[in-house]
């Protein structure tokens, strides 16, 4: 089997390691580099991107809170597309998948509670003669 290399990448703040995560229509670039816990979400402060909303913020920081990272790592993330939880759980995973890269010692912990599983629904394609996917027009016998 081949050897999965960890990829650090420098910028002006640093090393870091990158990952991309996926949810729906929502695509989610994350960085995690060294530093005191702050989450950056295109350009914004986490808080102010899902409008304080604490499920958001709770499920993006879940997989740093089982590896005890939480006041240890900057993220800095641009997501794009879908809604805002399809967003949040895009970038749940491309924080757990940047761990990964990170260290190797974490899959463990982060796959047994289903961090690094892409979620593969995603919204059913619309039928001809139908109004939605599944939506049909009142039958009438008369």
């Amino acid at each position: 089997m081949l050897e999965k290399k960890s990829v650090k990448k420098t910028t002006s703040q640093g090393h870091y390691y990158r990952a991309v995560g996926r949810r729906k229509q929502s695509v989610a670039v994350v960085k995690l580099f060294k530093g005191k816990g702050e989450i950056t979400i295109n350009s914004k402060p986490a808080m102010e991107y899902f409008l304080a909303n604490e499920a958001y913020i709770y499920n993006i920081k879940a997989p740093l809170e089982l590896v005890a990272q939480t006041k240890l790592m900057n993220i800095e993330v641009k997501v794009d597309g879908g809604g805002l939880r399809g967003q949040s759980d895009a970038v749940r995973l491309g924080i757990a998948r940047a761990l990964v890269e990170m260290s190797e010692d974490f899959r463990t912990s982060l796959k047994k509670h289903g961090y690094l599983t892409r979620d593969p629904r995603k919204k059913e394609r619309k039928k001809p003669g139908l109004r939605k996917a599944r939506k049909a027009a009142q039958f009438s016998k008369r």
